[in-house]
């Protein structure tokens, strides 16, 4: 489990700790429990256990990485219920597998890109897969230690338009926390290259090079226009720490370390993170932790997308999935961490 590997208690610790995140309630941090609810939906129906990550492929289609962190890992899709008021209530039916080989190692990070090429993060192997639209498997895995990333990286998301550093790509490692930043170059392929990768220091005041702690996986962004945050955010979802922080970003969209408050705390195994398209609704899912989805609500609802042209700005990553996978959703509707 990464419990074993990745942290430094003792086994009777360990199931101390378990116990306590997966019986007590979740809390919201003092700055935002009177704004903001929180909502398990539970496990998905025929979802192997230990959840990845997550994005949307559509406003009411989950897609959601299962058995992560093993070489059977694998995406999945679910379908989602809304109430009156938009916000997702729970599932329909059982996830259906997305693909033959899409999201081997899937972790904490799964996001769409340019051009919808689906993008996932590969735990303990420290790689970055894509996939492009339409594909049954993944078309192209960057191999990451060579380029300096750090063993091994959990999550990839991109900078949004509307922040600064817009259209910059960023990456965690879980282990250590450390923090990257990039760029995108077409290969040609339909699929990109990383370039211009380097690891960023999050706290210009400390000495060396300072990372982000607990366990990072999924991360978000979120605008300061939302309650509780004055500048624009990011949260991040803490597996090791049983918590969601959050961070204020800086003008490249980095996190500022000092600026980290506690946002959601008594989780077990917080892994994904995405905002749902329609609501703005921040949900989160579970390794362990009873493999479960979380919905946050009381975010603003997202701004419709805009078609960018042919040299657009960063959208949200879910835009891309929106404008990008429309035959990816059709080729599949036909077929419709044992961390060691």
């Amino acid at each position: 489990m990464k419990f074993a590997l990745k942290t430094q208690v003792g086994a009777c610790a360990l199931a101390a700790l378990f116990f306590a995140t997966t019986t007590q309630s979740q809390t919201l941090g003092a700055p935002f429990s009177s704004d903001y609810s929180v909502n398990s939906l539970g496990s998905v129906a025929g979802l192997p256990s230990n959840y990845g990550g997550l994005a949307f492929i559509d406003n009411n289609t989950l897609l959601i990485g299962g058995a992560a962190n093993t070489a059977s890992g694998s995406l999945y899709t679910i379908d989602v219920t809304r109430d009156a008021e938009n916000h997702i209530t729970g599932f329909v039916g059982s996830a259906v597998r997305f693909g033959t080989s899409i999201g081997e190692y899937n972790d904490g990070g799964v996001t769409f890109g340019p051009g919808g090429v689906l993008f996932t993060s590969r735990w303990p192997i420290n790689g970055l897969g894509q996939t492009k639209p339409g594909s049954v498997a993944e078309d192209k895995v960057i191999e990451l230690a060579p380029l300096g990333v750090a063993s091994s990286n959990s999550a990839i998301n991109f900078v949004p338009g509307g922040f600064g550093g817009a259209g910059s790509v960023k990456l965690v490692s879980y282990g250590g926390g450390q923090w990257y930043s990039g760029s995108l170059a077409p290969d040609g392929n339909g699929t990109f290259d990383l370039v211009g990768l380097a690891q960023v220091d999050l706290d210009l005041g400390a000495a060396g090079i300072q990372s982000l702690p607990g366990g990072p996986e999924g991360f978000v962004y979120i605008t300061g226009a939302n309650a509780g945050f004055s500048v624009n955010s990011m949260l991040v979802s803490e597996y090791a720490a049983g918590t969601v922080a959050a961070y204020e970003v800086d003008a490249n969209g980095d996190p500022l370390l000092s600026s980290r408050r506690t946002f959601l705390s008594g989780l077990s195994g917080a892994e994904g993170a995405v905002i749902d398209p329609v609501t703005g609704d921040f949900l989160f899912s579970t390794f362990g932790g009873g493999s479960r989805v979380v919905v946050v609500s009381g975010f603003l609802a997202p701004l419709p997308p805009i078609d960018p042209g042919p040299t657009p700005a960063v959208p949200e990553p879910t835009t891309w999935a929106m404008l990008g996978l429309g035959l990816l959703g059709m080729a599949f509707a036909a077929r419709k961490r044992h961390r060691s």
